[in-house]
């Protein structure tokens, strides 16, 4: 009898040790460089480092790579790691006479022009959220891990006089959620189905402990980022518990009636990021625990009503940068917002039988309605406008079609998509996703920016390239506000929103009811010939297929037990 019981905890222990493994969503990868970019000085066999590695020293030193001082000439070496990654770099070394450490500098780029820069020089690099730019020791036949940050490239610098540095590999420390991909998307352009994966990756390297807006910089919770990237992983991975542990970090940090990140457009995302939420996932303890502080929350936002029906929120007034500066699109997109916001929570609260605060937020809706602002030609203004139903949507379609990509902007581009499908123009959303999106994989990018301006493409280099004399270094040379020059950040989550957008509007899949119970399917192909993918719900892997017949869509869909589909 003990013996058995033995047996039983042994299995029970194995099983659970099983268990933790297999629930351990965040791993460590070991990559080798696939490219020598630059090298200056004495550098020998610099292709030994192109090898895959091990991560150990060994005491053969033979076939290693170089580097030497001498002469007063320094040696480096820039290397390129293929794509964008959130980490480190492990470096290996050999045997060296006197066998005392060696003094490196390690800088990190997210484009090959910032691993070659200095923090505080031309173009701004900086050491913010993350150093990317350090003086440390190599030790003798050892092993060194340094740097924790988002990167592509990575220079190494000799920094003494007269000594020999001996290297056996020098790879990337890749830190992520290994996450399987449920969600997916194909069509039959090429592009779109590389733009909604680089939308899927850039979110996924942003999942760390926490859901960040970037890896390099901007490490943090920001409240109204997360929506674009909420709705990404919605789409594409379904339900992580990344995303509650961020919304909670939000609500704990900010006691009412402060807002959250000092944005009051930010705790208004944070309601409707709760519905996003509940209605992908449909875990009504999660927001039964939500109740006191939502319920506070909405009622001072209805207490920042004017009696003329404007909003006067106070905080910071914002809605993305490049509107930062036009205080009536503000207007415009916070009279949104409250509308939306307000909508969201009424629903909410409705769902967790809070019958008198829903009605506190309708009335307080009609009340917002009786005020329409000006857009005063701003984009965003235009989108929330069409959005909130406070602007008719094909004259907002107007607005966000003038000049094409012109003036989208990475984190607001997502609801001005949201507009143009509102107002049904899906081939134009489409044509903007592949002009607006599609130009910066065009100039080398692996994941989406934090900006971009369709202006900076005029005689641009690449940012997986030196800069050509004669081009203009679009990393360097460009930004503005918080992200000038190389403080830019090359992966931002909030730039995701064409991976959501495609899986909603040419998929045609959306959440009707809570836990994704029913789903409606209404595919918009535009030009394409084909559109097919999957969609992750609590119930299994949802499957469409859409093929353009004589004019006409045919469509196959494959629903998992538990779900209803619409089609209607």
């Amino acid at each position: 009898m003990k013996f058995t019981k033995i047996l039983m905890f042994i299995a029970a222990f194995s099983i659970g040790k099983s268990l933790a493994q297999s629930n351990n969503q965040k791993v460590t990868e070991y990559i080798s460089p696939n490219r020598i970019l630059w090298k200056a000085g004495e550098v020998k066999n610099a292709e030994r480092l192109l090898q895959e590695g091990v991560g150990q020293a060994d005491v053969r030193n033979q076939n290693m790579c170089i580097l030497e001082n001498k002469q007063g000439i320094k040696a480096s070496i820039l290397l390129d790691f293929g794509k964008e990654l959130q980490g480190g770099i492990q470096i290996v070394t050999g045997i060296w006479a006197g066998n005392k450490p060696i003094k490196v500098r390690i800088r990190f780029g997210e484009s090959a022009s910032e691993a070659m820069s200095d923090v505080g020089g031309k173009g701004g690099a900086t050491n913010d959220h993350a150093i990317r730019d350090q003086e440390t020791l190599l030790p003798w036949l050892g092993i060194a891990e340094i740097g924790n940050t988002g990167y592509r490239f990575a220079r190494i610098d000799l920094l003494e006089d007269n000594v020999k540095l001996i290297l056996k590999e020098i790879r990337a420390i890749s830190k992520y959620r290994n996450l399987e991909y449920k969600g997916s998307f194909n069509c039959s352009d090429t592009l779109l189905n590389k733009i909604w994966k680089t939308g899927a990756y850039t979110v996924q390297l942003n999942m760390q402990d926490y859901l960040w807006d970037g890896i390099k910089r901007d490490r943090l919770v920001w409240v109204g980022d997360l929506n674009p990237e909420i709705a990404t992983i919605n789409a594409v991975f379904g339900y992580n518990e990344v995303v509650p542990k961020s919304l909670d970090f939000a609500k704990e940090t900010t006691p009412l009636p402060e807002w959250m990140n000092g944005i009051s457009a930010y705790s208004m995302w944070w309601i409707i990021n709760q519905r996003d939420l509940y209605y992908h996932s449909g875990d009504l303890k999660y927001l039964a625990a939500q109740k006191d502080y939502l319920a506070k929350l909405l009622k001072l936002l209805v207490g920042k009503i004017g009696s003329d029906n404007k909003e006067n929120l106070d905080g910071q007034r914002f809605l993305d940068w490049p509107s930062s500066e036009d205080p009536k699109a503000i207007h415009a997109g916070l009279q949104s917002m409250m509308i939306l916001s307000l909508n969201a929570g009424a629903d909410l609260m409705g769902k967790l039988n809070d019958q008198e605060t829903a009605k506190q937020c309708n009335l307080a809706v009609e009340r917002l309605k009786k005020h329409i602002p000006d857009t005063n030609g701003s984009k965003q203004a235009a989108a929330l406008l069409s959005l909130s139903n406070l602007m008719d949507a094909q004259r907002a379609n107007t607005i966000l079609s003038d000049g094409g990509a012109k003036n989208f902007s990475t984190f607001f581009g997502y609801y001005m998509l949201q507009a143009k499908a509102n107002a049904k123009d899906y081939q134009g959303a489409m044509n903007i996703i592949r002009e607006y999106w599609g130009a910066m994989l065009k100039l080398g990018a692996t994941t989406f920016w934090e900006d971009f301006n369709m202006d900076w493409i005029k005689n641009a280099g690449r940012i997986d390239e030196l800069v050509p004399e004669g081009k203009i270094d679009i990393h360097g040379a460009y930004g503005a506000y918080c992200y000038i020059g190389f403080r830019h950040s090359l992966c931002h989550g909030w730039a995701s929103g064409p991976t959501p957008w495609l899986t909603e509007h040419v998929l045609g899949i959306s959440v009707v009811d809570p836990g994704c119970k029913v789903i409606r399917i209404k595919p918009n192909l535009g030009d394409l010939t084909f559109a097919e993918g999957t969609f992750p719900t609590p119930y299994g892997i949802l499957s469409v297929k859409h093929t353009l017949v004589n004019g006409k869509i045919k469509t196959q869909i494959k629903a998992p037990k538990g779900v209803k589909v619409l089609t209607k």
